[in-house]
């Protein structure tokens, strides 16, 4: 006989005891189940295939991918890159003596020591570092004769008091305290440019041995008597896949809590083996074609495989739990599976192609980090369809279930309401009362949510690097720097391009001294630095020093003079462009808004057709970019998400009242999951933006497998309540399974020493535990006044 079963509706157990005829089904369900062998022999053959491939991947991090090069200021800063000296990619090693100040021979030593190995390392731009024992650090000064000048250290130096001396009068005169200098003489700062690429082997530059590099030469200094802080971008993500090295922990946890939480439900070793054999199966491949690809991790996308288990886990749970039901209701393993794979695949396919496209929308983030992060998230979410929609019910249907979880889910099954107090109350919320009460809190909690998360910024909101704990090694070096120098490593800088040799036009240097002032009196912006300050600088030192003498003096050979003993930052060596520099407090959010908005103002307001002011450059230019990307594409990635995602459910259900009843829990989620950043201290930025989409994509899971049934109970005759009833004893409880054994998982990132894992971490926990609550509470309440109710069709 043909077996037809309406999706979610229970056949008789008479039914199930007839011969099961092979043939039935749609195409793909007989291509699968009638050649299942060859189906477990081809995934074996990809299994070993793959997993000798994801022996090559690699963890690693390229600065250029985690800024917008696409964005105008980001494409001005690239063009001009090659003139500008060090606002890129850089170090900041301050090397402090831990007794008296550094005019001491031994304290010298040891930084010119240190200085020469760091000149070393593989993909340094050595033309551009600077120290106290750079030829590049000179000082000037007005004598009797005229202008004078020379290195900081002078040739002579021999450590003998009189050369130390002499040492503590050229600093004084180089201009250099509070930049190379500690105001206190307490300390000096090494200046390091790095390239992108390591000009020995012409691979991108490894920030894992680099960091690796330089913890090194600070154990090997510190035990000379010198206390090293070291700051910058590639010591960021430095100690940030240091700190990966404990994601793999994270892994096995998690991976042991879905056991524990999944055996513990099922009470059968076999089928919870098959599931997670499955998941690991699909995080194997999802490695090895990433390998295959060319991809490498990175901190950012390191987290994905966890999430492609965690997904795989879900649907797998419910493949396996369908099964298990109807096995208990007399089934054989194969027609068992056969009927599951018949009601939850078209389900269990939309949920992943609504997974995949919460992940794909980040490519419309002009972020290479993050699109790389859509792609390797989308390929480990394709390659589930096959682990877990398709592999996982063929070994079922050769291994089944235990008897006794068999047995069990029958009585589950047949049992009434009073025997289920948890899925007879849940039920209620299909009923009036509970409904109208459901849809009233979520009400409040989504004004409330949206009052509170209105709130929220973008970009970073506190000092320091926020990916990393605030008491972390880099954050206290950070720290230590702040304090001391008066030249933050937040550095915004404009370029200003002129034509060829007439950067020291007065008129040029009198429009770079204006912005410069009028950034000056901004909160946040704590000094400028340009050609136009040091020519008022020489004209004052010009006239014995006389303060009154400290400005611009409009004549074309005085300024053009001041050229020739300019420091190389200020001017590229046509004279065609200048930087000014602005050294920030910080990089928070707020301020970096202040300085852009000023700068575009007076941008637009400059008259000088031959000048051109251009946004940005330093490391506050550049995050001030990636917040504006952010910004913008924030609310892009939601509409595309969810428009995305409505879209898959109409195909799905074919109503828009179903429609509504999924995707309106989402948005509470989402809705409180700003208010929770708000709450937290989060800013949206490149770590956090792509959880808000995978709250969605993830999230929809819960309801389609909910809603799907239902929807089928009710098409079968059954009321709003009986069939709610009904789905949660199909799938509900999985739902609720899943959910808290998702959310206990992924809470275990809470201590990682990497903040921005810890915060995705809370993130994920409360987006799968909202969503969870979404889909058991305000989905049947919203089943209630949206549908049609008893046995009517709910097509329109």
């Amino acid at each position: 006989m043909k077996f037809e079963n309406p999706a979610g509706a229970v056949p008789t157990l008479a039914t199930y005891l007839d011969d099961f005829d092979p043939r039935s089904g749609n195409v793909v369900e007989r291509a699968i189940f009638n050649h299942r062998l060859l189906v477990i022999l081809l995934c074996l053959a990809l299994t070993l295939l793959l997993g000798w491939q994801a022996r090559g991947i690699g963890i690693n991090a390229s600065f250029e991918k985690t800024i917008p090069t696409q964005h105008p200021y980001i494409a001005n800063f690239l063009a001009e890159r090659s003139e500008l000296s060090g606002v890129g990619n850089v170090l900041r090693i301050a090397v402090a003596a831990e007794q008296g100040d550094i005019f001491n021979a031994a304290y010298l030593d040891t930084l010119a020591r240190l200085n020469d190995e760091l000149y070393l390392l593989p993909g340094v731009d050595r033309p551009y570092m600077k120290s106290l024992w750079t030829p590049t650090t000179r000082w000037t000064a007005v004598t009797e004769d005229g202008l004078d000048g020379g290195t900081v250290i002078p040739d002579g130096y021999d450590g003998s008091p009189a050369s130390l001396d002499e040492v503590r009068a050229n600093v004084a005169r180089s201009g250099e305290i509070g930049q190379l200098v500690a105001g206190d003489m307490r300390s000096s700062v090494i200046f390091l440019p790095l390239l992108d690429r390591n000009p020995q082997n012409g691979e991108a530059l490894d920030y894992a041995v680099l960091s690796q590099q330089l913890e090194t030469l600070r154990a090997k200094y510190q035990a000379e008597g010198v206390s090293i802080h070291i700051t910058g971008f590639s010591k960021i993500v430095g100690d940030l896949l240091e700190g990966l090295g404990q994601v793999a922990l994270f892994f096995v946890i998690a991976v042991l809590v879905s056991v524990t939480m999944l055996l513990a439900y099922t009470r059968c070793l076999r089928s919870t083996f098959a599931v997670v054999a499955c998941s690991l199966v699909g995080v194997l491949w999802q490695v090895g074609l990433l390998a295959s690809l060319g991809y490498a991790l990175d901190p950012y996308s390191i987290l994905v495989p966890f999430l492609v288990f965690a997904i795989g886990m879900s649907h797998g749970s419910q493949k396996m739990n369908g099964i298990m039901q109807d096995i208990g209701r007399g089934l054989s393993r194969l027609a068992a599976a056969r009927m599951t794979f018949r009601r939850l695949f078209l389900a269990g396919l939309t949920a992943l192609i609504s997974d995949a496209v919460g992940f794909a929308v980040l490519w419309v983030i002009e972020i290479q980090v993050i699109r790389d992060l859509a792609i390797t998230a989308s390929i480990g979410v394709a390659v589930l369809v096959l682990t877990n929609l398709v592999l996982l019910p063929v070994l079922l249907s050769y291994t089944g279930v235990s008897a006794k979880a068999a047995q069990r889910s029958l009585r589950d099954q047949q049992a009434g309401h009073e025997r289920h107090p948890l899925w007879s109350g849940l039920s209620r919320f299909a009923t009036p009362r509970r409904a109208i009460a459901a849809l009233l809190v979520g009400a409040v909690l989504a004004l409330g949510g949206k009052l509170i998360g209105s709130q929220l910024q973008i970009g970073d909101l506190d000092p320091g690097a926020p990916e990393l704990r605030a008491d972390s090694r880099y954050n206290r070096d950070a720290a230590f720097m702040n304090a001391h120098y008066a030249a933050s490593s937040d550095i915004f800088v404009i370029m200003v391009r002129t034509p060829e040799d007439q950067c020291t036009r007065y008129a040029t240097l009198a429009a770079v001294d204006e912005l410069a002032w009028r950034l000056e009196q901004l909160p946040g912006v704590e000094a400028t630095n340009s050609m136009a300050s040091l020519s008022k600088m020489a004209s004052a030192g010009y006239n014995e020093g006389n303060l009154k003498w400290y400005e611009l003096i409009p004549n074309e050979g005085a300024l053009g003079a001041v050229q020739t003993r300019a420091p190389r930052e200020l001017f590229n060596q046509g004279c065609s462009l200048l930087s000014l520099y602005v050294y920030l407090a910080d990089h928070k959010a707020a301020t970096l808004a202040r300085v852009v908005a000023e700068s575009e103002a007076f941008i637009a307001q400059q008259a000088l057709p031959e000048v051109k002011f251009m946004l940005a450059a330093g490391s506050a230019g550049i995050e001030a970019a990636t917040n504006i990307v952010v910004e913008k594409a924030m609310r892009e990635m939601l509409y595309w998400v969810y428009g995305a995602v409505i879209l898959l459910c109409w195909l799905t259900f074919r109503s828009w009242r179903a429609v509504l009843a999924a995707i309106l829990p989402l948005m509470l989620t989402s809705v409180l999951a700003e208010a929770l950043m708000v709450g937290l201290g989060m800013g949206v930025k490149v770590a956090t933006l792509p959880v808000i989409a995978l709250g969605v994509g993830i999230g929809i899971d819960y309801a389609l497998y909910v809603l799907s049934v239902l929807l089928a109970r009710m098409k079968a005759g059954d009321s709003l309540q009986d069939a709610y009833y009904g789905a949660l004893l199909a799938t509900g409880k999985v739902v609720l399974l899943t959910g808290l054994t998702l959310a206990i998982a992924v809470a275990t990132w809470v201590f990682s020493p990497i903040k921005f894992q810890a915060d995705m971490g809370i993130l994920l926990a409360f987006m799968f535990l909202v969503n969870m609550l979404g889909a058991l509470i305000l989905l049947p309440a919203l089943a209630w006044l949206l549908l049609p109710r008893g046995s009517q069709r709910v097509a329109d």
